[in-house]
């Protein structure tokens, strides 16, 4: 394993230099389109920009991406991750404008806020990636070093991936398919694929609670 990618606000500074002290990278993740009520910083949102919940996700809200307000937040959550000493950071619900969000979010809503998310974290030092967004990747590889991506393979979606590769930038894929982990065969048609397409894939659980990982490195 040469990168972990950990929760910005969970992780104690103590792990991370423990990490890196072992010669490895350090991604932060937080969530840079919705609101989750159990972060230390959730009084800061205004009630205006907080949308509709995310399904399936208890307790999170899409938030307006056009907002100062919104903007001014993650770029708190960006200073953070410098003080802790992150290598990078993962802003994930990077897509409201694709989803039921609350707003009346365009694509060009979209593209501005994810550039501002990537410069802002690059004024900082940090690396960053794109976590999906997918139709957007086009626009927004110059951008961002690294894309994070969940169920491409699930959804025939990874060609969407390629300008990427095809830029030197790393893949970085999950998979939670229940059909990877019960069938080898498979799980190694899967990784073949992932392979041959420069991926870096893993087959996770769905709710990340470490009962398995399988690597296709």
């Amino acid at each position: 394993v040469e990168i972990y990618d950990i929760d910005l606000f969970d992780t104690p500074v103590s792990s991370i230099e423990q990490l890196q002290a072992a010669g490895k990278r350090v991604i932060c993740y937080f969530s840079g389109g919705s609101y989750e009520e159990w972060r230390s910083d959730a009084a800061q949102f205004q009630e205006a920009v907080l949308g509709s919940p995310l399904d399936d996700w208890p307790g999170e809200r899409w938030v307006d991406v056009r907002s100062d307000n919104v903007r001014q937040i993650m770029a708190a959550r960006l200073d953070l991750a410098v003080d802790k000493g992150c290598d990078g950071v993962e802003p994930d619900n990077m897509d409201g404008y694709q989803n039921g969000s609350g707003f009346a979010l365009t694509g060009q809503d979209q593209l501005s806020y994810n550039r501002y998310i990537a410069n802002a974290a690059h004024d900082r030092g940090l690396s960053v990636g794109l976590k999906n967004d997918l139709d957007q990747v086009a626009e927004l590889v110059d951008y961002f070093d690294f894309a994070v991506n969940e169920q491409c393979f699930e959804y025939d979606e990874c060609d969407l991936l390629q300008p990427f590769i095809d830029n030197g930038k790393p893949v970085l894929n999950a998979e939670y398919e229940q059909s990877h982990v019960d069938d080898s065969s498979t799980r190694q048609a899967l990784c073949a694929d992932s392979v041959n397409r420069m991926f870096s894939t893993l087959v996770l659980p769905l709710d990340l609670d470490d009962s398995f990982r399988y690597s296709c490195l």
